[in-house]
């Protein structure tokens, strides 16, 4: 992590995972607390600074749930930064099938709608965090995660960072467009021009990660042009977005189902980006898929 970062936040939609994620941290040798209203933020900063054992790495959940105080987030992320305290906003995002799958789930009801139906209250604080989610450093859609995963990506983003890295790093999606966008997608490329091995039938039960399927994409001339353009707008974008304080960069490559093509593009970028001394995470949404 960078030195000078002191806080995380951690917001996002209910259901989302912002437990999990607050858990993460905890393991992982950081001061959290839950549920922290936002106008004591500034005064929780100044007890960590005076304490005997200087408080470096402190996580909090901040969200709906503290009613009113929640509107004072802002102000009191403003007061954080008058008083030197960097921090990092992650919000956790789920696609609305995903959160009342989740809810009718666990049979829980949402906090902004008890006594209605569990989509009202998903919509409602879509409103409500919009601001902030714009705000945000780092958003993380975690509706085809796992716990695991989701674990898994927190700590390979935010605790196992290079720290020669130039501060962004790249996430080479892959999905399939019948699954639906990434949420968390800054850049989108679809692929589903390109010839489709899920056609041939000694292609179709492998991946876009096998040899045989790689070979057969990139046999093709338009492949090989495509990938190179793609590079090109991607580095001459990345000291843009540093300039512009990003920290992480969220490249998505679909294709029909997300098995064949996508999975072979983003293998092939994620490696001449890693060439280039790009700090890279690559991540294959939906390679279950059957078709590519």
């Amino acid at each position: 992590m960078e030195k000078d970062f002191n806080f995380v936040i951690i917001t996002g939609l209910s259901g989302a995972g912002r437990t999990l994620a607050l858990r993460v941290f905890e393991d992982n040798g950081f001061f959290c607390i839950d549920n922290l209203p936002p106008q004591l933020i500034p005064k929780f900063a100044e007890l960590c600074s005076q304490s005997r054992k200087k408080l470096e790495k402190v996580a909090l959940v901040i969200d709906i749930r503290g009613g009113d105080f929640f509107d004072n987030l802002f102000d009191s992320l403003k007061s954080l930064e008058d008083m030197g305290y960097a921090y990092k906003i992650i919000f956790l995002d789920a696609s609305d099938e995903v959160l009342i799958k989740r809810y009718k789930e666990s049979r829980r009801k949402h906090p902004l709608a008890p006594d209605k139906r569990i989509v009202e209250g998903i919509n409602l604080e879509r409103r409500k965090l919009a601001l902030l989610k714009a705000k945000s450093d780092f958003i993380i859609d975690t509706s085809f995660k796992t716990p695991a995963q989701l674990k898994e990506e927190i700590e390979k983003r935010f605790l196992q960072r290079d720290k020669s890295d130039t501060g962004l790093l790249i996430n080479i999606v892959s999905f399939g467009f019948k699954q639906g966008l990434p949420l968390d997608a800054d850049l989108v490329f679809d692929v589903r021009f390109l010839p489709n091995p899920f056609y041939d039938d000694d292609l179709r039960p492998l991946s876009g990660s096998d040899e045989k399927v790689k070979n057969y994409i990139f046999n093709f001339e338009e492949t090989k042009v495509f990938l190179k353009k793609v590079q090109d707008l991607i580095e001459f974008l990345i000291p843009y977005y540093i300039k512009e304080g990003k920290s992480q960069l969220v490249v998505a490559i679909g294709c029909t189902g997300g098995r064949h093509r996508s999975i072979a593009v983003a293998n092939e970028l994620a490696r001449l980006l890693k060439e280039r001394g790009y700090y890279i995470n690559i991540e294959h949404r939906d390679e279950k898929e059957t078709r590519g």
